[in-house]
């Protein structure tokens, strides 16, 4: 017998989301239907993704830097966009991973950090899904303390001159622009880099196992020769970066429970149809209270992602909250992920359930744009007033 209700239907959300961000929520989520999750397990399996189609078709849609205004960008709301993520992530979290990078990170240091002629110059065709961006801030010893960065751009005259490695950078190998943070005497300071500047590198990482389905480089600075204009003038310090990162994890606040959903809907459909003992497994108390405490899970986290959206959108939204919403709802997401894997039994490691792919993803998703722990940090500071990173 075929169930009566949705796990994000217990809450009733729906009737929290306005009908123009609904609309664009069931654009992406047709999208990804079509085009993407016929082609996922492919992708993921060989570890590939045609990132460059996939970005112009992306473009098309208007999700790259759909939340920005201006400048070829769809200026939609900060719900919208979240709720744009949550389909992306829905399908394959290395699929968000692209979307975000390009419009939270690069477009958008550009767009709130950038010259007018850098603006002029990037964002059109970035939207479009014509330019792909990076953006470089991690290296291979500096993740959560980017602030010791060894990465370092000196004057020449008029010209900046850029040495360092950057790890872990989604959409370097196949970027036509990469935003990069350096260490400079006037503290951190970013820089629009071409990438088919001379000295400049991205090799792809491979042997992954996870995020399979996503571009993942190193991007590696040789002398790297830019014009004072490449700076980004607006940004000075750490607060740039880290103001970049802060939209990247909002995003994640949304798609990460995407991921959660798909593993849900997955277990509840299998469950239903898989026949043990002689009756479905479904029909099991010890199957219906795992799928009851993880939608009681999956529908908590979107009240928090629904009532963060609110707030980014009145302009109210602070780092801290945001801390929050990655904290709570990536760790939630994993942990029904990897409880959906059980009750699939051995057909929950196989490609053609998205489950264990999910849960692979989710691993890297656990740990970028702030680990768990220094979200935790976070909030500790926020409640005592101390600050225990150092």
């Amino acid at each position: 017998m075929p169930g009566t209700q949705t796990p994000l239907g217990l809450f009733g959300t729906e009737d929290l989301i306005g009908e123009d961000d609904r609309a664009i929520r069931d654009t992406v989520r047709a999208f990804t239907a079509d085009r993407i999750r016929p082609h996922l397990a492919d992708w993921f399996d060989s570890a590939s993704i045609p990132a460059r189609d996939l970005a112009r078709e992306l473009g098309k849609l208007g999700v790259l830097g759909m939340h920005l205004e201006g400048y070829g960008c769809a200026g939609t709301t900060a719900t919208a966009y979240g709720l744009a993520c949550m389909e992306l992530e829905a399908a394959d979290s290395g699929l968000r991973s692209l979307v975000s990078v390009q419009g939270s990170l690069a477009m958008y240091a550009i767009w709130r950090w950038g010259s007018e002629e850098q603006k002029q110059e990037w964002l059109p065709r970035m939207a479009a899904g014509e330019a792909i961006g990076c953006f470089g801030l991690t290296e291979p010893d500096f993740g959560s303390n980017p602030g010791e960065m060894r990465t370092y751009a000196r004057r020449d005259g008029e010209d900046w001159v850029l040495n360092g490695t950057k790890m872990w950078i989604t959409n370097g190998s196949v970027a036509d622009v990469a935003v990069v943070w350096a260490q400079t005497d006037d503290k951190i300071r970013g820089f629009v880099v071409p990438t088919d500047t001379p000295g400049f590198s991205a090799p792809e990482i491979t042997k992954k196992l996870s995020l399979r389905a996503s571009v993942t480089s190193e991007l590696v600075l040789e002398d790297v020769r830019l014009p004072a204009s490449a700076m980004l003038p607006e940004a000075r310090g750490l607060s740039g970066p880290l103001s970049c990162l802060n939209e990247a994890r909002y995003g994640i606040v949304f798609g990460a429970l995407g991921a959660a959903r798909d593993c849900l809907e997955t277990a509840i459909a299998y469950a239903q149809e898989r026949d043990i003992f002689g009756k479905p497994l479904a029909s099991y108390q010890a199957t219906q209270l795992k799928l009851a405490d993880m939608s009681l899970e999956l529908g908590k986290g979107m009240l928090l992602a629904l009532h963060l959206g609110k707030l980014k959108d009145a302009g109210t939204l602070t780092s801290e909250q945001v801390s929050t919403g990655k904290l709570n709802n990536v760790r939630e997401a994993i942990a029904i992920a990897r409880e959906c894997r059980t009750l699939l039994g051995a057909n929950g490691i196989s490609l053609e359930y998205p489950v264990l792919r999910h849960a692979n993803n989710l691993e890297s998703v656990l740990t970028y744009e702030g680990t768990s722990e220094v979200h935790q940090l976070v909030i500790g500071q926020t409640l005592t007033g101390h600050s225990a990173f150092r």
